[in-house]
């Protein structure tokens, strides 16, 4: 079968390392049985970096007003990071593996030609998170490494994306989130102290948190 024209213009990645990506989907044939509990996982485990960034805010209440931006800072960090991400990934276009390796075992369905693999968005988000509550609280910022590896393997065990594309992610953004969250965390503290004083004290304060 002849791949859509827009497929074949597209960038094909297998030849950095379609090998690994083959013996990581291989091994996902060899555990079928898992492979219905990792897809689900592979996109539903995202909810966990959502709760470690409410886990943060909710701590940064207790805390000085530094902590507070720096936890209302996370997300922005990590959507910034998304951002980027989907530029670098509309301006790479490299084609999906199941596009150029199409006798491969796959998990996931193959998405449209024009949903493009390089980097990986869901590695951007979970190692974003690592990065946006370094700062922060390092033990949060550590579970969410934890995860994030997970997050990273599960994509190419499905396969979504190479190993390149969820490395890829990473290089690109615990960077990004990193300076994005630094500047933020150094520069809200005023206007995070004086919302703290209005309507939105109980959501930045409790009534013992330090200054």
């Amino acid at each position: 079968m002849t791949a859509p024209a827009a497929v074949q213009l597209a960038f094909d990645g297998s030849g950095i390392d379609g090998s690994l990506f083959t013996s990581i989907t291989d091994f996902a044939k060899d555990t079928a049985w898992a492979n219905s509990a990792v897809e689900m996982w592979t996109n539903l485990g995202l909810g966990v970096f959502g709760l470690l960034m409410l886990k943060g805010w909710w701590s940064a209440r207790r805390s000085d007003t530094r902590a507070m931006a720096l936890a209302l800072a996370a997300p922005v960090a990590v959507v910034t990071a998304f951002v980027v991400a989907e530029v670098i990934k509309k301006m790479v276009a490299e084609v999906r593996p199941c596009y150029s390796l199409p006798h491969d075992y796959f998990v996931d369905s193959c998405p449209a030609p024009s949903d493009y693999a390089f980097p990986s968005g869901h590695t951007t988000v979970a190692t974003a998170t690592i990065a946006a509550l370094f700062l922060l609280d390092r033990r949060l910022s550590a579970i969410a490494a934890l995860f994030a590896v997970v997050e990273g393997f599960t994509r190419v065990y499905v396969g979504a994306h190479y190993p390149h594309d969820v490395i890829g992610a990473a290089v690109i953004a615990l960077p990004v989130a990193f300076l994005t969250s630094l500047l933020l965390g150094c520069s809200a503290p005023g206007l995070v102290a004086r919302l703290r004083t209005g309507a939105l004290r109980p959501l930045l304060a409790t009534e013992h948190a330090a200054r």
